[in-house]
């Protein structure tokens, strides 16, 4: 009997920026290689074809390949607006982690479980069916490229409990004893890293890390992560990319858009949250740093605007959502 094959493959293996298709190619078993197509789809955002690819593993008899097509479809399928099929592949990955382990079954395989079950919860800012202290204490068994995405998850999971420092100190520790060279979780981690020094206001430290991981994406079109990272990033891909990358800028805004819609039809209800889907992504970028407790002239000097823009974006964001004053804000932004 063949051996349960990990999932994820493409995060998994090591290569170099712009060297993805190779990567792909290189694996000899044809479901794995499937499966990694589908993994490069869904990070070059193109959702469709990313489901269409992963859709067949859905109900795999291989766990590996069974939990990798249910993540790559339940996340494509939020930016697809199918949320009942979003809801299904990420309510069958959750399943999958908090299930008890088979008799003999590898510790890697276990943490892997355990990593994409807290996937689904942390990445729609949910709860998750077991504590961090839990997966963090399995996660150590993970091969490198997912070891790296496990210590983002932990990160972000910091971030989202108001603990910027530790989400910084967390992806910057993982960056730093990494071996090999993993793009996908590298972006994954130094995003983490410029969304908690945003929210600490040392917005040159967040540019540094966003272009680093504009440096790793760049080169193979992986612009899905970028995108969804937008609110979270507050403003610096409009400040890195508009000037500089208009049309990956464009880009990388029409997959924020698509996602972001999907996204809040799960999180909003699910939470008993209200987070904006009204608003255009500068006005969302300028209403969590106003909500953040930065100045206009701050939001200005930081995106690169005008005081007066920022006024302007603000009144609007106001009239969209129809409250009056800054401290009504917080209940509509990314927490």
């Amino acid at each position: 009997m063949a051996l349960p094959r990990l999932p994820m493959p493409l995060m998994c293996t090591s290569f170099e920026p712009g060297c993805l298709d190779a990567a792909v190619a290189s694996f000899d078993d044809p479901d794995v290689q499937a499966i990694a197509r589908a993994e490069a789809l869904y990070f070059r955002g193109q959702a469709e074809a990313a489901d269409a690819a992963a859709t067949a593993y859905l109900d795999a008899d291989d766990v590996g390949l069974r939990l990798s097509g249910n993540l790559i479809c339940g996340f494509a399928s939020l930016s697809l607006n199918h949320i009942a099929q979003a809801r299904s592949c990420l309510g069958a990955i959750v399943a999958e982690g908090s299930a008890d382990a088979d008799e003999g079954e590898s510790e890697p395989l276990r943490a892997s479980r355990m990593l994409f079950g807290a996937a689904a919860g942390v990445l729609l800012h949910l709860p998750t069916p077991f504590s961090m202290e839990e997966f963090a204490s399995c996660a150590a068994s993970l091969p490198e490229g997912l070891r790296l995405f496990a210590s983002y998850l932990l990160a972000h999971a910091s971030y989202l409990n108001g603990d910027w420092g530790k989400c910084v100190g967390m992806a910057e520790n993982a960056l730093v004893m990494k071996r090999g060279s993993y793009p996908i979780s590298e972006t994954f981690l130094h995003l983490g890293e410029a969304m908690g020094y945003m929210s600490l206001k040392e917005s040159d430290h967040a540019r540094e890390h966003f272009e680093r991981a504009w440096a790793l994406s760049r080169p193979d079109g992986l612009y899905e992560t970028i995108g969804e990272h937008h609110g979270l990033l507050q403003g610096l891909v409009e400040k890195c990319l508009k000037a500089g990358y208009p049309e990956d800028f464009s880009r990388v805004i029409e997959i924020t858009y698509r996602f972001s819609y999907g996204w809040r039809r799960i999180h909003n209800p699910d939470a008993g949250e209200s987070v904006a889907d009204n608003l255009s992504t500068t006005e969302f970028a300028v209403s969590m740093l106003a909500c953040r407790g930065w100045s206009n002239a701050e939001i200005a000097r930081h995106m690169g605007i005008s005081a007066g823009t920022v006024k302007n974006r603000l009144s609007s964001a106001y009239a969209k959502l129809g409250i009056s004053k800054r401290s009504e804000l917080g209940r509509f932004m990314l927490r």
